[in-house]
Parts: structure tokens; sequence; C-alpha cells
């Protein structure tokens, strides 16, 4: 029964999918890097709670379930309401001083949980594992630290190629579907392995990696305003700001999974 309600879910998620973050496609791009650096270790851990699954089948459960009034708690984890022209210590100082429950929260939370995750059912486990491979995601789009009076740029209509939208939509889906390749066929071209590249890509924290995202989305702020036409030259500017969160999003997934379950 409740494999059936699962599949039920993603069925109505299949028709609303530009209220995800990166996607369908962006965010098993993002988990079939984090799949490829995955230890020996962290593979064997992961067997124990999802099979022989892959990470990039679970990617987008957490989107899935938004139509379960039971998960109506979880939508404010997707997401970072961040004020324009902060710094670092302002920026530091909000994420540890909120008392929502965030991206950023979340997601340590859901961190902490697993490192002891003893204690916890295989239901729980898989859970807190389906969520922490979105979030990762989510926290490498950069409209999800966004700014709360415009939703993270859902209430900013453009047109992308004569087809009205909105610049979260833009950034969620069309850049990514724009590139024309599947989920796995990005992951192989955006994947270099090169082991001292991606080193220095996954370098430091949380708190990092979302200061990071912060200032990408207060660059396409700047330029991306109403009733913009985009077209060729947006995608110019913003592809390899596009493919560098996809690949950092998956290379950092795949660190955390390893200091979890390595």
């Amino acid at each position: 029964m409740k494999k059936i309600k699962t599949l039920l879910l993603c069925g109505l998620f299949i028709i609303s999918s530009e209220l995800s973050a990166w996607g369908t496609t962006g965010h098993r791009v993002v988990a079939e890097i984090a799949q490829n650096h995955l230890s020996a270790k962290a593979r064997r851990q992961l067997q124990k709670i999802i099979g022989k699954q892959s990470l990039a089948y679970w990617a987008n459960w957490s989107d899935f379930i938004k139509s379960d009034p039971e998960w109506k708690m979880a939508d404010s984890w997707h997401y970072l309401n961040i004020p324009s022209g902060m710094n670092r210590d302002n920026f530091d100082s909000l994420l540890n001083h909120s008392t929502d429950v965030h991206l950023y929260k979340r997601t340590l939370t859901i961190i902490d949980e697993l490192k002891d995750r003893k204690n916890l059912s295989l239901e729980k486990q898989q859970q807190n594992l389906y969520f922490l491979i979105h979030l990762l995601g989510d926290a490498h789009q950069p409209l999800h630290l966004g700014r709360e009076e415009d939703l993270g740029g859902n209430k900013i209509e453009v047109k992308w190629f004569r087809n009205t939208t909105n610049i979260h939509s833009l950034w969620d889906s069309k850049l990514i579907d724009f590139q024309k390749y599947s989920y796995t066929e990005y992951a192989k071209v955006l994947d270099i392995h090169d082991k001292k590249i991606n080193k220095n890509l996954s370098d430091g924290n949380l708190e990092d990696w979302l200061f990071e995202s912060y200032q990408k989305a207060e660059d396409i702020y700047a330029h991306t305003k109403k009733d913009d036409n985009l077209w060729y030259d947006y995608n110019y500017r913003y592809v390899s700001t596009l493919e560098e969160q996809l690949l950092k999003g998956g290379l950092r997934l795949a660190k955390i999974l390893n200091e979890v379950f390595g």
C-alpha cells in the first residue's frame, strides 16, 4: 500500500515539476555525481539502507512527497530566505540565530541523526537519506538562497525564448533542459575525476557552501530583471555557473555521505 501511495505521489509531482529545485534532472545529476565518489565503506553502509538502488533514484523523493499533507511541515526545509546585501559575518549570524526550520538547520539535524542512526528505524534512516540527497542539491541552486519578498525569484517574471516564466523556474529546470542532456549524460560530462580539482571544489563546510550559493543568487538578481527577454546570451553568461553548482553539489554530497557512512 505504501508503495502504491508513493507512486501516486510521483505521478502528481510530474504534473507540477516546475515547482521543484533543480527539477528532476538537476537533482539526479547531483546524486549521480555523488554516487561516483562514494567510498567503498559508504557504499556498503548505504546498501543496508536502500539496497542496490542508486542515489539518483531517490533524489526527487523529497519533492514527490509535497503532495502528501503529512509532509506539509517539510516545505520550508528546501530553502532559506536571505535579505540582499549580507556580508559573511551577517550571513553566519542569520544562520545561527534563526529559529526557523529551514534548509540549513534541517540539513544539520539530518546529518546528526544519520551519524547516530543506530537509534533510528530503517524507515527513518531512509527518509533522512532521501532528504539529505535532495537538500544538498537545493543548497546549490542559488535561488534557494533568495529573497523572501519575491519567493526566491518566483515572483520575477521574464521571457525565456519568448515564453513567460520566472527566474526561479528558469534556474530550476529551463537552463538545465536547454543543455539537452539526460541526467546520466550530464553527470558524465561534468565529472572529470581529477582528484586535486575535486578536492578543491568540495572543500569547506555547509555554511561556506550556502554563502557561496547566496553570492551567486545576488549576481543572478543583479543581471536578471523583471520582464527581461532572455535567450542565448543568458545561457552563455550563466551555463558555467549552472554546471559548477551541479558538480559542486554532487562532490559535496559525496563528501558528507563519506563522512557519515564511511
